[in-house]
């Protein structure tokens, strides 16, 4: 090598941090431009009706871009597309942390906390079941509609994804799913009130318990009154809280399988740190040391971040891998709906006679 080829290799500048290239702030703001028109779509009170979430218009919205627009400036856009779908992602949940504190528990008693417990195990064990045995689906697909039927709908798919290690595609593909038919129930439940010969109380724990999303557990809560609608919410952020000891159960239990594929080396424990974080915040929210309008800042502020990171994944999600996935992730969520409906309110109706 000649002495002007060391001298110009020597000269070459050192590679550009992402954080200072315009590709990466461009992504970005394309990122964040769709979360803000989710975020304003689900203000409406027509949105606010149905029951979407400003999560749930942001992937919708970040769909239709990811198939339009975005694949002829992808190139450019990439590098902030994916910042936000990852490490936003992840400090949205731990941030989630603020929305729940541990005195919720107390407000609905043990019973409360052991039926959704139940629920979530059940809910998530018969997902891998049903999916990989009956519907031959792909277990990540299986976990990831799994864990939204199970916990709180969109967040919990996004959640998990780190984890699980999924594609985008079998990302969007849970989130559609458990939008579907947590907006069912969110009016099957009034509409099976007057039915179900139980009070207002009785009533929010079995919707808090079994209805998908948090938006949809308020709607389905409203209908019947404030005393539901309280009693539900509060169910629901229990339901929230076992987000953070079901990753990390997820989280060893894949790399203990990980570990045995590798020919019975030690598995390597994956401690979703996002996770560990959450619980962290929760329990600091707990002791109130903040004022309350700073924690609703806070909130607000986690709103965006989660909605940035779904717009994010709507982008890098294809329509064509959707339409591949078929009809069986809905028939999956379909049957978790059907167990949520049935075997929830069995659940609910033994453990509330076990302590009463």
């Amino acid at each position: 090598m000649s002495s002007q080829s060391v001298s110009s290799a020597s000269a070459s500048p050192a590679p550009r941090s992402p954080y200072r290239q315009s590709g990466w702030w461009l992504g970005l703001g394309l990122a964040a431009l769709l979360a803000a028109a989710g975020l304003w779509l689900a203000s409406l009170p027509t949105v606010q009706g149905w029951g979407v979430s400003a999560l749930t218009a942001a992937i919708l919205l970040g769909i239709v871009a990811g198939n339009t627009v975005f694949p002829r400036i992808a190139a450019r856009t990439a590098p902030g597309v994916d910042f936000a779908k990852s490490t936003l992602l992840r400090l949205g949940i731990v941030l989630y942390g603020f929305r729940v504190t541990v005195q919720d528990i107390a407000q609905v008693g043990m019973a409360g906390l052991v039926i959704d417990v139940i629920v979530v195990a059940s809910v998530f064990l018969l997902a891998v079941w049903l999916g990989t045995r009956l519907f031959k689906l792909d277990r990540e697909t299986s976990m990831l509609i799994g864990a939204g039927s199970a916990i709180c709908g969109a967040a919990a798919v996004m959640a998990a994804e780190p984890v699980v290690k999924a594609q985008a595609h079998k990302v969007a593909v849970a989130v559609a799913t458990v939008v579907v038919f947590g907006t069912v129930g969110m009016f099957l439940y009034p509409a099976l009130y007057p039915h179900l010969g139980i009070d207002a109380h009785a009533y929010g724990v079995y919707a808090g318990s079994t209805i998908h999303e948090v938006a949809q557990v308020v709607v389905a809560g409203k209908a019947i009154s404030e005393t539901a609608a309280s009693v539900a919410v509060i169910e629901k952020m229990i339901r929230v809280m076992l987000l953070a000891p079901f990753l990390l159960i997820l989280s060893a239990r894949l790399g203990a399988e990980a570990g045995a594929d590798a020919g019975g080396a030690r598995p390597k424990l994956m401690i979703p740190w996002f996770a560990v974080m959450f619980i962290a915040v929760s329990l600091f929210n707990s002791l109130h040391l903040l004022p309350t309008a700073w924690v609703a800042l806070i909130v607000q502020l986690d709103t965006v971040l989660l909605a940035t990171a779904m717009a994010a994944l709507g982008l890098r999600t294809h329509a064509g891998a959707i339409r591949q996935a078929g009809v069986k992730p809905l028939l999956l969520a379909l049957s978790l709906f059907a167990f949520l409906l049935l075997g929830g309110g069995a659940i609910n109706w033994l453990v509330m006679r076990l302590f009463s």
